[in-house]
């Protein structure tokens, strides 16, 4: 699968993102000079496409194939539009129930919660262009395919998706320790989006500020964390169960 996602060499990169291509993420070689190389760079910035400049020892292992100092990721799956889908959503007249992942990193756990989320009906995942985990063949794999059935949204900025689904009459809640609301105090019979954090650092603080619930889970071990992947099941079941 990791073939099918990956292209390299710095033609075959800028013919890709000049054809439209989603690219989710370009690795750069640290240092590398030349004309065609600027060129990428360039096009690389007026995309606003996520870069990482990296060692030649990096590319190598991403690929044995010759790849002049350029690897990069595409997506398997097309983005949805989020203003569209919404609308769409709303207009089908079912509850919208959306998830919200905030610079969430591990593909395992972006795949598993793909799967939870297509299981219990989520309209659609909305994801950060920055910062979080690239859809993958490590996702699709973990996903179980359940990745090509939910769209799934890239917007700039969290916060950005957090102000539109209010503006739309959606109810923002998130998932986070930093309350003392329990989970099944919340309601999630009305339209509801639930917001899910990193690993390590959970949901950015400025956030929280913004949504219009916070709501945890029950901890009774002495370890007080959970998966990410678990705990978004969890949230995801509550929904359900209130719904049905």
């Amino acid at each position: 699968m990791q073939d099918q996602t990956q292209i390299f060499g710095i033609r075959a990169v800028i013919e890709a993102i000049n054809s439209g291509k989603t690219i989710d993420k370009v690795f750069l070689q640290k240092g590398l000079k030349g004309e065609l190389f600027s060129e990428l760079e360039t096009l690389t910035k007026q995309q606003a496409l996520n870069v990482s400049y990296v060692p030649i020892e990096k590319l190598n292992r991403l690929t044995k194939k010759n790849h002049q100092g350029v690897v990069a990721q595409i997506s398997p799956v097309e983005f949805f539009d989020l203003e569209t889908l919404v609308l769409n959503v709303i207009e089908s007249g079912k509850t919208p129930l959306f998830l919200l992942l905030d610079q969430l990193s591990d593909v395992r756990n972006f795949g598993a919660i793909i799967r939870t989320a297509e299981c219990t009906g989520v309209d659609g995942i909305i994801i950060q262009k920055k910062g979080g985990a690239p859809v993958n063949g490590d996702t699709i794999k973990t996903s179980a395919g359940a990745v090509f059935k939910i769209p799934i949204c890239k917007v700039d900025h969290i916060k950005d998706a957090v102000f539109y689904m209010q503006a739309s009459g959606i109810k923002v809640i998130a998932a986070t320790e930093k309350t003392d609301n329990l989970l099944y105090d919340i309601s999630f019979k009305e339209p509801c989006a639930i917001i899910m954090g990193s690993e390590d650092r959970g949901i950015n603080p400025s956030i929280l500020k913004v949504v219009d619930d916070k709501a945890k889970l029950p901890l009774l071990g002495k370890i007080e964390s959970l998966n990410v992947s678990v705990a978004c099941g969890a949230f995801l079941y509550e929904a359900v169960r209130q719904r049905i």
